[in-house]
């Protein structure tokens, strides 16, 4: 049987393995699943909420309902298909909260206490010459803000394929669209991101919305300390 055929197989019983030990209380394989999947499970929320903090915490929600969920999971597709759709109707979810809180708040006369502020961008790894991580700094952030401006069905495409560096494929499963609505509307991404950037930085895609360790250990933390919290 040719190997192509194998992996697939493999990878399925491999993620049904995986999904019956946590269902079953191994702490450890849930830590390494929450750790493998970390940084794609933030980098689809931050795609939809745009915000830094509320990503985070959709992540952590995601993760949390996943593992309560674990025993439900049947591998009709794969772990990480699962849990990044989870993540992506936790993050509509709480999208929909923040519009509707945003338009309640147009109608309030008085100024709220204290200043609301968003974070728009994540620190640079150490590396270079103070120059060449202010250069970076600065090339990610406007590029992090352009993507921010993307029209909704365009920027989760774009994110996948070209932050996330998944396939079409891969993409389609994940937002359970046509391969071909993926392609049309990641081109569509593309073509604004030019018109608004003049070229393309293609180095500084794979670093946007990079996800730092400290994020990854707080995730972690604060999902199993909400576990161990639960009656």
């Amino acid at each position: 049987m040719p190997l192509a055929l194998v992996k697939p197989q493999e990878n399925h019983l491999a993620d049904l393995h995986l999904a019956q030990r946590i269902a079953q209380g191994d702490r450890q394989a849930f830590i390494g699943l929450m750790r493998s999947l970390n940084q794609r499970m933030y980098r689809s929320a931050r795609s939809i909420l745009r915000n830094d903090a509320d990503a985070e915490e959709a992540v952590q929600d995601a993760f949390y309902k996943a593992y309560c969920a674990m025993h439900r999971f049947h591998g009709n597709s794969a772990l990480s298909t699962w849990l990044v759709r989870i993540v992506i109707n936790e993050s509509v979810h709480r999208l929909r909260k923040i519009n509707h809180l945003a338009a309640w708040l147009e109608f309030k006369d008085e100024p709220l206490d204290g200043d609301i502020s968003m974070e728009t961008s994540t620190p640079l790894s150490v590396g270079g010459t103070p120059e060449q991580n202010l250069a970076g700094r600065q090339v990610r952030h406007i590029l992090e803000t352009r993507i921010d401006q993307l029209p909704d069905l365009f920027r989760m495409v774009f994110v996948l394929r070209a932050v996330e560096e998944l396939s079409v494929e891969e993409t389609a499963a994940l937002l359970q669209i046509a391969p071909a609505t993926v392609r049309s509307r990641y081109f569509r991404a593309r073509r604004l991101l030019r018109e608004s950037l003049g070229s393309m930085p293609k180095d500084a895609l794979p670093e946007s919305f990079s996800f730092a360790g400290d994020r990854c250990n707080r995730i972690v933390a604060n999902v199993l300390a909400r576990l161990d919290a639960a009656p």
